[in-house]
């Protein structure tokens, strides 16, 4: 159903498929009656700036967490790439999100939460699979992902599976310390 062996998906009725956690994160707000309050279409530039933020998520902040994190599931890691990327998330991708996303605001570009915030947040917790990176993270961001734990109740047994999974890794590099 899906050529890129990925998840989520979502069957469609004609056997076809939508993947990619932001498009069906998009879709499922198009369908459903309530969508318009996590993902506001009618507004285009409130959602623009959603959708820079979901785009924002994939191609800057993401792509960071795979060496810090993915050693929970069992794929090696490089430590010197996770200390390298765990520096680009300080210096580079939480300024942005703190000082862009989260500026004068509880959640990204709003008061209220949205599909951006599902899409941020969750991710963090692969930061924790390093205690001592995560004992780094601004208590900002800290915060931040606590308030949309919050704000998506519904979700906490996710959340909470994937903070004890990477919280319980002792795994190579666990006690990695971070770059200075």
């Amino acid at each position: 159903m899906n050529p890129a062996h990925c998840c989520p998906t979502i069957e469609l009725d004609d056997g076809s498929a939508i993947w990619e956690s932001n498009a069906v994160m998009r879709a499922l707000c198009y369908m459903s009656p309530k969508g318009e309050t996590l993902y506001p279409t009618k507004d285009p530039i409130q959602k623009g700036k959603i959708d820079m933020a979901l785009d924002w998520r994939q191609t800057s902040m993401y792509t960071k967490i795979g060496s810090i994190g993915y050693g929970i599931f069992g794929m090696p890691t490089d430590a010197e790439k996770a200390q390298k990327d765990f520096k680009a998330l300080m210096d580079e991708v939480f300024p942005i999100l703190t000082g862009v996303f989260l500026k004068n605001t509880k959640f990204v570009f709003s008061d209220t939460p949205t599909i951006a915030d599902l899409s941020i947040a969750p991710p963090l917790n692969f930061i924790k699979a390093r205690s001592k990176f995560w004992a780094k993270v601004p208590q900002e961001i800290k915060d931040y992902q606590a308030r949309v734990l919050e704000a998506f109740p519904a979700t906490k047994e996710n959340f909470d599976s994937l903070s004890t999974m990477a919280e319980g890794f002792s795994g190579d590099g666990a006690d990695l310390e971070p770059l200075e």
